[in-house]
């Protein structure tokens, strides 16, 4: 399948997709998109699609005749609707596309839509993704795919275009639980982080020099080099929320409980980001969790 001047189906234009899109569109690929507000996909068009962009009224109207077909929508109940639903993509495929989906969603939908998708001659990628807005908009996003050798080959020359690196990991519904692992391990990470730093501040320290300090060792990670800072000024605009991270955190819950896992640091530290749910900061980002541990 060639990997320029594809003509390529994106649905679902949010902080990621969008960006994602964008990516698509300057790499030369024709794109038809769509998003639940009509509006939205229209000024996509205006504005990224460099002239080789389309805007339509359902899924399936954007599926009809493509190479591949890309969504980055809400939740499970999105997924279904814009795959399997009435106007569904999967209705209007063309045997032999590929179907890769970005969104982070239960296990279970990922491993159904791959099901449903062998069965009409199509292949299904589940690619969550990490990195974040920043990954999204400078196209350096990590996903992490579960699909067949065949569905892999097929998506990855899209998938290119807005990621640094792609890594098969296992078969369908693979990526959705890797996501899981990726989030159950940062939110113990940024609890231990917020209770570090409020402890350096309780000390007195130089918070700069506590940084200095640290960050090189065995205490270092990428959520202390890149929100050590932000957290000490109290930003907490960067993109990824805390009722995102909780929707995430629900859908390990879920897997756990299916696969005999435990999670008690994860269930702890969700209590502490539904804390900050409480106190208005829901739509704060996930390091947003430190305000819970200030005494003042």
């Amino acid at each position: 399948m060639p990997h320029v001047m594809s003509k390529l189906a994106f649905i679902g234009l949010g902080v990621m997709g969008g960006q994602m899109a964008k990516h698509l569109a300057a790499a030369g690929h024709s794109l038809v998109v769509y998003n639940r507000t009509r509006s939205k996909a229209d000024a996509w068009v205006v504005e990224h699609g460099q002239g080789r962009a389309s805007a339509v009224d359902s899924p399936a109207d954007a599926a009809s005749d493509v190479d591949a077909v890309i969504a980055c929508v809400g939740n499970d109940d999105d997924l279904a609707s814009v795959t399997l639903g009435r106007d569904g993509a999967f209705r209007a495929m063309t045997k032999g596309s590929v179907f890769i989906d970005h969104t982070t969603v239960s296990a279970k939908i990922a491993r159904q839509l791959a099901v449903e998708a062998k069965g009409m001659g199509l292949h299904s990628v589940d690619a969550p993704v990490t990195g974040g807005q920043v990954g999204a908009v400078n196209g350096t996003l990590t996903l992490m795919c579960g699909a067949t050798d065949a569905g892999i080959a097929a998506a990855s020359p899209f998938m290119k275009a807005y990621s640094s690196r792609i890594v098969h990991v296992g078969a369908p519904g693979a990526g959705q639980t890797t996501k899981m692992a990726n989030q159950i391990a940062f939110s113990g990470i940024i609890q231990s982080l917020g209770e570090a730093l409020r402890f350096a501040q309780a000390a007195e320290l130089d918070l700069d020099r506590v940084f200095d300090s640290i960050s090189g060792g065995a205490a270092g990670s990428w959520q202390m080099t890149n929100r050590w800072a932000t957290m000490v000024r109290d930003e907490f605009d960067f993109g990824f929320a805390i009722d995102w991270m909780r929707k995430d955190l629900g859908l390990a819950f879920e897997e756990a409980r299916a696969n005999g896992a435990t999670l008690p640091i994860a269930a702890l530290v969700d209590q502490f980001f539904a804390d900050v749910q409480g106190m208005g900061g829901g739509r704060q980002d996930t390091s947003a969790l430190v305000r819970r541990l200030r005494k003042d």
